[in-house]
């Protein structure tokens, strides 16, 4: 089978691409450029020492290695959304619609007219097909420690059924082990853990310099609307939030509760204040069914790193659902994902809108 393996220049996709060499699979490597330079120059001297491993292992496993050009798509489909989320009072997680839109977007459409059947990536889950649906299915990692299930739930169908995820049962230190034995370059190479737009993981800088916007200091206020002192601007702050707030209160810590762009305030109040047992959400993708006919029980993750929570999924609308909790929710936080789980199955998920007592 003709296969290309989307290549970082980390030591998951490389070996990835080790594995489908080894299993006899005619295999190509692909690397997307997403960075032009300009803000984010240091982002880009990072790719370009991606790009060289990533090449460096194509030719140990003397495989072709192609570099596309996506930084129209990634500005477009994964910059502007995470910053107008930002500007809306929201916290996005732009992993999501880079792998929606770049890696099983636009990569796939490349490979795709080179003519290879499947699309792999390094990232940690399972794939299935139910012939019964005739659905494919996406489950967890066998080792949770490294499961991605939920940056993934927003594929579809098409996208799915075009894709390989070799390391499903691996643990990264096997994955380690694989790469050293094999001789690649990048086998003890560290992971990088944050956003890689945002190096510094300054995104309040990074929104300013994208945008060109100035985001004015505004009020900091209590549940009840009362001043409790200044902000430095609204990009700086997310639900649950209790770091750099610069405020007192004779209650107890304070926390961000809400963050409202349109009268320019950030909302604090006490932790016990931060708990939820219902939420709502927009742009649903469903993997195991088409739709929820029904109300069903269900596990639901609100955050990438959390064990999924009991709860009764609804859905409400072609692409809307509500979430009701069995135990309240700490800091439901508006643009971040919601993914529902059936046991090790992902059934779908959605943008988290609001979230309801």
């Amino acid at each position: 089978m003709r296969a290309a393996v989307a290549m970082s220049g980390g030591v998951d996709s490389s070996t990835a691409a080790c594995l489908l060499k080894e299993a006899g699979y005619d295999l190509i490597g692909v690397t997307l450029k997403l960075f032009p330079g300009g803000d984010t120059e240091k982002s880009a001297c990072r790719l370009s020492d991606d790009v060289e491993d990533a090449r460096t292992v194509a030719r140990r496993l003397d495989i072709p290695h192609y570099v596309f050009n996506g930084t129209d798509c990634f500005r477009n489909q994964v910059m502007e959304p995470f910053a107008a989320s930002y500007c809306r009072g929201e916290t996005p997680n732009p992993c999501i619609d880079c792998n929606r839109h770049l890696k099983f977007g636009a990569l796939l459409q490349h490979v795709q007219e080179l003519s290879q059947e499947k699309l792999a990536t390094g990232h940690y889950v399972r794939l299935s097909f139910d012939a019964g649906a005739d659905r494919w299915l996406l489950h967890k990692a066998v080792h949770r420690e490294k499961d991605q299930s939920y940056v993934l739930y927003c594929l579809t169908q098409d996208q799915l059924s075009h894709s390989l995820f070799p390391l499903g049962k691996l643990s990264k230190e096997e994955v380690r082990i694989i790469a050293g034995d094999r001789g690649l370059v990048n086998a003890r190479k560290r992971e990088s853990q944050d956003i890689c737009f945002v190096p510094d993981g300054d995104y309040a800088a990074f929104i300013r310099r994208h945008t060109g916007q100035s985001f004015p200091a505004g009020p900091f206020l209590d549940e009840e609307g009362h001043i409790l002192g200044t902000h430095q601007g609204i990009i700086g702050y997310t639900v649950g939030q209790r770091r750099g707030l610069g405020v007192s209160s004779n209650h107890g810590r304070l926390y961000v509760k809400e963050v409202r762009p349109a009268d320019n305030a950030v909302v604090l109040s006490e932790n016990k204040a931060l708990y939820t047992r219902s939420l709502t959400t927009r742009s649903l993708n469903l993997i195991a069914c088409r739709q929820l006919s029904a109300p069903v029980r269900l596990a639901a993750r609100i955050r990438y790193r959390m064990t999924e929570q009991p709860c009764t999924a609804e859905q409400t609308g072609p692409d809307t659902l509500r979430i009701d909790f069995d135990q309240p929710q700490r800091a439901v936080t508006p643009g971040q994902a919601v993914v529902l789980y059936d046991g090790d199955t992902v059934v779908g998920g959605g943008v988290i809108e609001k979230g309801d007592t």
